[in-house]
C-alpha cells in the first residue's frame, strides 16, 4: 500500500478490533475503494494485516478474500525457485529506465563573464529590456549587428525553448548628439531660406574655416582627423573657383551654380559655425523633436525590412520625463544623488561604499576611465563649469540643467533635461519593475552606460539584482576594419539590403557567435549565399520527391538499411542542434549540424536515384520539415510553408507553389514526350526548342527544369533573380571554356607551325645563323670554331652532333612529307 494510503487508513485501529467479524467488515469496506490487483506490490502494513488472518476469510468478505489470495500468491512466488516461472500469476517487477541527463540552456552573462544556467525569476515568463537606438542618423550595420542578434536570441527563447518573453525596448530621442544635430539642421535651413548672395556665402565659409582649422589642428583621434581633413579638402576644392568668379565679376549664371556647390560641400562646416554663433537662440522644444521622429521612422522601416520582430513595448525618453524626474528624486532621497547648480549627479562613492551595493559590476577595471565617462556624459555636458559641479569626476549626471539652446522640462531643481543613463532605468523600471531577467545591448555599452544603469536602478530599488542576466552582442567590423565614415566603409542598413536579402544577412549572423566580433565582408556574405543555395536545393529536391503521385497507403514505404541509417543520423543531428542551442544559443554550431544533415539527405537521395529507386517520402519530409522549422525559429523563414523557403516573395498571400505546380508538371511531361519523339526521329530543331524553353524562357518566370538521363524531369520554383544569375554564370563558364578551347587550339597551331618551320631548315643551315656563337664551319655546315676563333672542344662537338643528327632526321621527314603531298 502506498504511503499516502497508509496515512489515510489507521491500521492501528484495525489491529485493535478484537472481534474477527468486525475487523473483517472494517477492512472489507476500506479495500472496496482500493486497487490491489494490477501491478500491486504489498507494503509492510499489508504484511502486518495479513498475519491477523490464520486462514482465508469467508466469501462474504469479497474484497478481503481477493486481497488475501493476492498477497498469498505474491509471498508464495517470492519464496519459490526463481527458475520455476510456469504458471506464474503475477507480473514481474518493473524498473523505470535510468534515462540520460538533458542539457539545459546556459547564456553568457556579462555579470559573471561566464555561461550561467538560465533560470527565469517567474516560471516560464522572461522580462527582457533592450537598449534601442539614439535616432539622429541612418541606421547602419552596427545597429543591425545588435538588433538582428537579439531578434535571433528572442525567437529562440520564445519559439524553441517556449519561454513567454515580454520584450521592452527604448528609443533615445533626447540626447546631446540629437540636440546639436537638430539645432544645426534648423539653423542651416534658416540660412538657406534667406537665400544669401554668392559673395556672402563665400565670406561666411571663409569665416567658418578659421575655427574649423583650429579644431582640425587640435583633433587627435585618427578617424575624426581624417574625416575633417576630407571635409577641408572638399570645401577648398570648390571654394577657389567661386572666389575667382566673384573677384572677376562673372555673370550670375556662372556664379550661382558655384555658390550652390560650395553651400552643399560646406554644409557641416557652416552648420557648426552657425551653431556656435546662434545656437543659444534655439529654444522651442518642438525643433528638437523633428529630427528624432524622422529617423525613428526610418529605423522601424529598416527593422521591418530585416524581419526583426517589433518590441512588445516601445518607450521614448520624451514621453517619460515625469517618470524620470520621480526616479531621480527617489535616488536623491535614498542618499545616492546630490543637487549641484540645478543639475543632479549620482554619488558613485556613496553608492560604492554601501555594504549592499557595488559600483562597476560589469567592467570594474574601467571605473575611473575619464575618457569613457565623458563620452557617456555627452559633448554638451563636459565643459569645465559642468565638470566642476561634481563631487568626484567618477560621478555622472542624472538630470542636467538646460543651457540656452537646449530643450527643457520642469523639475524640482529647475528647468532641465534627463541624463543619458537615467532614461533606461526609469523606463525599464516603469514597465518591468524592480528586477528583470535579461538586459541586452551592444558590447560598447557595458561601461559606463550599463554600469551606471545598474547603479542608479539598484540605488532606486535598494536591491542588488536589477538585472539577472546581462547579454552583450559583439562588435561588427567591415572587411577587418572598424566601420567609420572617415574610412569610407560606413554601410547603412539600406545599403546592405540593396546588395543582399534580409535572409542572407540573417544567415551570415547565424553563422557567427552572437557575442563575438562579426566581420561583414564579401567572404562572409558569399558563405551565407552559398549556405542558402545549398539548403534551398535540398528543399527543392525533397519537394520534387513529394510531388511524385502515390495513394494514401503508398506513402508508407518499407525501410531498408539506408532509411534506418539516415533516421539514426537525423536524430543525432537534432540532438546536436539542441546541445548547441543550450550552449549560449550557439547558432554557428547549430547551422553546421543542419548543413551536415542536408549533406546526409543529399547523399541518400543520390544513392536511391542512382539505383533507380524512389527515396522514402515520409523520412525526407520529416527531415525537411525539421530544417524548415529551425530556420523559421531563427527568423530566416517568415511564412507558413511546411517545407522550404517561401516562393514568390513575402508579399504573396497565397501558396504560389501549390497553385502553379500542377500546370508546370503538365508542361514538363509534355516537353519530355516531345523530346523523346524528337530524339527517336532525330529532329534537332525540336530538341533545340526544348532546350531553349528550359534555358531561356522558363528562368525568366522563376522556373528551373532539370533533365536527368533515365529519370523524370525535375521541376523547381526558384527566385527569378537567382535563376538569371545562374544563367549568366553558366554563360560565363561556357564562354570561358570556349575561350580556353580556342586558346589551346591556337597554341597547338602555333606549335605545329613552329615545328614545321624548324623542319624546313636543312641541317647544313641550322648553325650558320648563330654568328654570335660560331665563326667557322665545315662543308656540311657543322661549326668548328667558336665566335672568338677557338676550336670547339670534343665535348661540345659531341653535343652539337646530337642536335645536328636530330635536325637531319626532322628535315628528312619534311622532305618525305612534301614528296607525299603534305605541307609546303
Amino acid at each position: 500500500m502506498a504511503a499516502s494510503v497508509e496515512q489515510a487508513f489507521d491500521y492501528g485501529l484495525l489491529l485493535s478490533i478484537r472481534e474477527e467479524s468486525a475487523r473483517l467488515a472494517a477492512l472489507n469496506e476500506y479495500l472496496s475503494t482500493r486497487s490491489y490487483i494490477g501491478g500491486f506490490t504489498f507494503s509492510q502494513a499489508d504484511a502486518e494485516a495479513f498475519t491477523c488472518f490464520p486462514e482465508p476469510p469467508r466469501e462474504q468478505y469479497f474484497h478481503v478474500l481477493r486481497w488475501y489470495r493476492h498477497i498469498a500468491a505474491i509471498r508464495d512466488a517470492s519464496s519459490a525457485n526463481s527458475c520455476d516461472t510456469k504458471g506464474k500469476r503475477v507480473q514481474p517487477a518493473w524498473s523505470p529506465p535510468e534515462g540520460t541527463e538533458q542539457p539545459r540552456l546556459h547564456l553568457y552573462n556579462s555579470l559573471t563573464r561566464s555561461k550561467d544556467e538560465f533560470v527565469p525569476q517567474n516560471g516560464k515568463q522572461v522580462l527582457w529590456y533592450c537598449c534601442g537606438p539614439t535616432v539622429y542618423d541612418a541606421s547602419h550595420m552596427g545597429h543591425a549587428r545588435s538588433y538582428i542578434s537579439f531578434d535571433i536570441l528572442r525567437r529562440v527563447l520564445m519559439n524553441y525553448f517556449k519561454y513567454d518573453v515580454f520584450y521592452c525596448m527604448n528609443i533615445t530621442d533626447i540626447d546631446d548628439k540629437i540636440i546639436k544635430r537638430a539645432r544645426q539642421n534648423h539653423l542651416f535651413e534658416q540660412y538657406r531660406e534667406k537665400k544669401p548672395a554668392p559673395a556672402q556665402i563665400l565670406g561666411d565659409v571663409q569665416t567658418a574655416l578659421k575655427p574649423f582649422l583650429v579644431k582640425l589642428a587640435e583633433t587627435t583621434d585618427p578617424d575624426k582627423k581624417q574625416m575633417l581633413e576630407r571635409l577641408h579638402a572638399a570645401v577648398t576644392l570648390v571654394l577657389g573657383p567661386l572666389q575667382e568668379a566673384v573677384q572677376r565679376g562673372a555673370a550670375a549664371s556662372e556664379v550661382a551654380p558655384k555658390a550652390e556647390l560650395l553651400l552643399k560641400e560646406a554644409k557641416d562646416l557652416l552648420s557648426d559655425w552657425l551653431d556656435s554663433q546662434l545656437g543659444s537662440q534655439v529654444t522651442e522644444n518642438s525643433i528638437f523633436s523633428i529630427l528624432p521622429k524622422y529617423w525613428e521612422g526610418e529605423y522601424h522601416q529598416d527593422m521591418e525590412a530585416l524581419n526583426v520582430l517589433p518590441p512588445d513595448v516601445l518607450t521614448r525618453v520624451s514621453e517619460y520625463v515625469p517618470e524620470i524626474v520621480a526616479f531621480v528624486k527617489k535616488v536623491v532621497e535614498n542618499g545616492y544623488g546630490y543637487v549641484s547648480n540645478g543639475s543632479v549627479y549620482f554619488d558613485t562613492a556613496q553608492f560604492g561604499g554601501s555594504e549592499k551595493h557595488s559600483y562597476g559590476k560589469l567592467v570594474p577595471e574601467a571605473v575611473g576611465d575619464q575618457k569613457a565617462l565623458q563620452e557617456g556624459e555627452g559633448d554638451l555636458s563636459i565643459s569645465a563649469d559642468r565638470l566642476s559641479e561634481k563631487r568626484s569626476q567618477n560621478d555622472f549626471a542624472l538630470w542636467k540643467a538646460s543651457k540656452p539652446g537646449e530643450p527643457s522640462w520642469d523639475s524640482p531643481w529647475g528647468k532641465g533635461r534627463p541624463g543619458w543613463h537615467i532614461e533606461c532605468s526609469a523606463m525599464a523600471g516603469s514597465i518591468l519593475g524592480e528586477s528583470m531577467d535579461i538586459h541586452g545591448g551592444g558590447f560598447d555599452l557595458r561601461f559606463p552606460h550599463h554600469d551606471n544603469e545598474l547603479a542608479q536602478s539598484e540605488a532606486y530599488f535598494e536591491n542588488d539584482h536589477w538585472v539577472r542576466y546581462f547579454l552583450h552582442t559583439g562588435h561588427l567590423t567591415i572587411a577587418g576594419c572598424k566601420m567609420s565614415k572617415s574610412l569610407k566603409n560606413f554601410i547603412t542598413i539600406k545599403d546592405a539590403l540593396a546588395k543582399h536579402t534580409a535572409r542572407q544577412l540573417r544567415l551570415a549572423f547565424l553563422m557567427h557567435s552572437w557575442k563575438d566580433t562579426l566581420d561583414y565582408s564579401n567572404n562572409t556574405m558569399e558563405s551565407a549565399i552559398q549556405y542558402e543555395k545549398f539548403i534551398n536545393e535540398f528543399f527543392l529536391n525533397v519537394k520534387d520527391v513529394l510531388r511524385a503521385p502515390t495513394d494514401i497507403t503508398g506513402q508508407y514505404e518499407k525501410w531498408d538499411s539506408q532509411e534506418i541509417e539516415l533516421n539514426k543520423s537525423f536524430y543525432e543531428k537534432k540532438a546536436a542542434v539542441h546541445r548547441a542551442l543550450c550552449d549560449n544559443v550557439d547558432t554557428r554550431t547549430a547551422m553546421e549540424e543542419m548543413r551536415a544533415l542536408v549533406s546526409l539527405g543529399n547523399t541518400y537521395i543520390a544513392a536511391r536515384k542512382s539505383n533507380r529507386q524512389t527515396p522514402n517520402r515520409m523520412l525526407l519530409q520529416s527531415v525537411a520539415a525539421y530544417l524548415t522549422e529551425m530556420l523559421r525559429v531563427f527568423g530566416a523563414i517568415d511564412g507558413v510553408e511546411p517545407i522550404g523557403f517561401p516562393v514568390g516573395g513575402s508579399g504573396q498571400n497565397m501558396d504560389l507553389e501549390v497553385i502553379v505546380m500542377p500546370y508546370l508538371s503538365v508542361l514538363s511531361d509534355f516537353r519530355e514526350t516531345v523530346r523523346k519523339i524528337a530524339r527517336e526521329n532525330k529532329v534537332t530543331e525540336v530538341l533545340q526548342l526544348c532546350d531553349a524553353l528550359r534555358d531561356d524562357t522558363l528562368p525568366e518566370l522563376g522556373v528551373r527544369l532539370e533533365d536527368h538521363e533515365g529519370l523524370p524531369t525535375v521541376v523547381k520554383l526558384v527566385d527569378r533573380e537567382t535563376l538569371l544569375k545562374e544563367r549568366e554564370e553558366k554563360k560565363q563558364v561556357e564562354e570561358e571554356k570556349k575561350r580556353k578551347k580556342e586558346e589551346a587550339a591556337r597554341k597547338k597551331q602555333e606549335q605545329e607551325a613552329a615545328k614545321l618551320a624548324k623542319m624546313k631548315i636543312p641541317p647544313s643551315e641550322m648553325f650558320r645563323s648563330e654568328i654570335d656563337k660560331y665563326s667557322n664551319f665545315d662543308d656540311s655546315g657543322f661549326p668548328t670554331h667558336d665566335a672568338e676563333g677557338k676550336e670547339i672542344s670534343k665535348g661540345q662537338t659531341k653535343k652539337l652532333k646530337k642536335l645536328y643528327d636530330a635536325q637531319e632526321k626532322l628535315h628528312k621527314d619534311y622532305l618525305e612529307m612534301v614528296q607525299n603531298g603534305g605541307s609546303s
